[in-house]
């Protein structure tokens, strides 16, 4: 069956308008007017740019089951999105999109219906959507084959610098370094051993405020002036012991990977020990002495060779294709008498700094969305945004429960910056979008997580990370 556009409903058929599916088509790629146009291409329709994402434009329509092609009008130029399926034709280069018959749920849309609620009808047939096990499992095959047969030395850039901190260092002055450096996280260098020995994190800066605040607490701030990276690691180690598989407390070490270690094992190390990344190291010799680091080894470079190796056969991974509501990738906000194993936690811009950053800890999470009334998306606070706390010593200067998170996000950005959505902060996306824009977007520099939101409202559906990517890609 060859649809040639939307349904206009000129036949008042009931039989024909319950058969139309809602379907989003999304251009990304900015513009002043953007059009969508199907194989008549004489009746384009407008399209709207999502509020707060200026760049990417949007439109519904109601199509019936079948075989489609489409093209976009950007600013009076015909185009195609690239990232799309495409063929060549009569038309030259034209997009193309399959919509299937739905026998168990069939989302009927009259005209008068608004774009809210067609988004709640795509969400109901989303969710029954079921990907096809062999989609998975082939998928899964590629992909794992891939990384097993690609080892840590492709992560490694061209050119670059690893910043390493020395465990005599005082606490204060690596937590200086990796503000003015831009770094969440540091290995850590013991001289008198010769060996790294471990990692400092943006999350032990969060521990380390947190017992500055703590009433009886053995840490105070004078002594944050002197106290030494390796003194706090036993500390740390002393409050909360690593237990082995017989009960007994042993010493935790250092998690890393050599550069002919596979794709998948560092993958699988960095899952494992829930940690954001792991040094590639380097030795000359076989006892291990003289070590070199050579990188600092992230899920989202390891994304980003997926990205690039697959980009030209993305169609031998069917399960990229699939939107991720579908898939129910990463952690989503329960519906309505719905259970969620995961509990989804978002904050207000009043909420304090103190609450954040137990719920970040206490939680086990990397960031939370903080969100209007309207639970609408306006900036999120991420673990390493705490060292905007070192600018003019703030840590110093206040108090935890009387600091708000609209106040500490505020350090960290220019103090003339308007309240409201912070577009450059918050990485967004939508549930309609297929997996592989997702893994793209992951894929960037920096970005370690997803926020879905509504189209229009920003309201915040859910959040993906690279750990929710890889354990799905993985199996694991």
């Amino acid at each position: 069956m060859f649809g040639s556009g939307p349904d206009t409903g000129h036949e008042n058929s009931e039989e024909a308008a319950s058969a139309l599916v809602p379907v989003r088509f999304v251009w990304p790629y900015g513009g002043r007017r953007v059009f969508l146009s199907f194989t008549r291409w004489s009746e384009p329709m407008l399209m709207s740019p999502i509020e707060g994402c200026p760049t990417v434009f949007q439109i519904i329509c109601r199509l019936t089951p079948g075989y489609h092609q489409y093209k976009f009008f950007v600013d009076g130029e015909w185009r195609h999105d690239e990232h799309q399926p495409f063929v060549s034709g009569n038309y030259g280069v034209v997009n193309t999109v399959f919509i299937a018959r739905e026998p168990d749920v069939v989302p009927t849309v009259s005209h008068d219906i608004p774009d809210m609620e067609v988004d709640d009808v795509i969400m109901r047939s989303e969710a029954v959507m079921q990907i096809p096990e062999a989609d998975l499992e082939v998928s899964r095959q590629r992909i794992s084959l891939f990384l097993s047969t690609h080892t840590a030395y492709e992560l490694l850039p061209d050119s670059g610098k690893v910043i390493a901190l020395d465990v005599n260092l005082p606490v204060k002055q690596a937590f200086h370094i990796l503000y003015e450096q831009g770094i969440p996280v540091a290995p850590l260098w013991d001289f008198c051993r010769g060996k790294f020995v471990g990692v400092l994190s943006a999350l032990d800066f969060i521990l380390i405020l947190r017992e500055l605040g703590t009433n009886g607490s053995n840490l105070t701030e004078e002594e944050l002036e002197t106290h030494t990276i390796s003194a706090w690691k036993e500390g740390k180690s002393q409050l909360n012991p690593q237990i082995d598989g017989n009960g007994r407390p042993h010493p935790r070490h250092l998690v890393y990977a050599g550069p002919y270690d596979s794709l998948k094992d560092v993958a699988l190390q960095i899952l494992q020990h829930n940690v954001a990344t792991i040094p590639i190291i380097n030795s000359s010799t076989q006892d291990g002495s003289f070590p070199q680091i050579l990188h600092l080894a992230s899920l989202s470079g390891i994304l980003k060779c997926i990205c690039r190796h697959f980009k030209h056969a993305s169609s031998s991974l069917p399960v990229l294709q699939h939107p991720i509501s579908s898939i129910r990738l990463g952690t989503w906000v329960p519906q309505i008498g719905e259970s969620n194993g995961r509990p989804f936690a978002m904050l207000r811009p009043n909420a304090s700094l103190g609450s954040a950053l137990s719920l970040l800890v206490q939680a086990e999470v990397s960031s939370i969305p903080v969100v209007d009334d309207n639970d609408s998306l306006l900036d999120i606070y991420s673990r390493s945004d705490i060292t905007a706390l070192a600018k003019d010593k703030a840590y110093a200067q206040i108090h935890l429960d009387e600091m708000s998170l609209h106040q500490a996000l505020q350090l960290g950005q220019d103090a003339n910056s308007p309240y409201g959505f912070n577009g450059q902060r918050c990485q967004m996306c939508l549930r309609s979008d297929p997996l592989h824009k997702v893994m793209e977007r992951l894929a960037n520099p920096g970005v370690r997580r997803l926020v879905i939101v509504e189209a229009g409202s920003k309201r915040v559906e859910g959040i993906i990370s690279l750990s929710d990517v890889f354990r799905f890609l993985l199996g694991v």
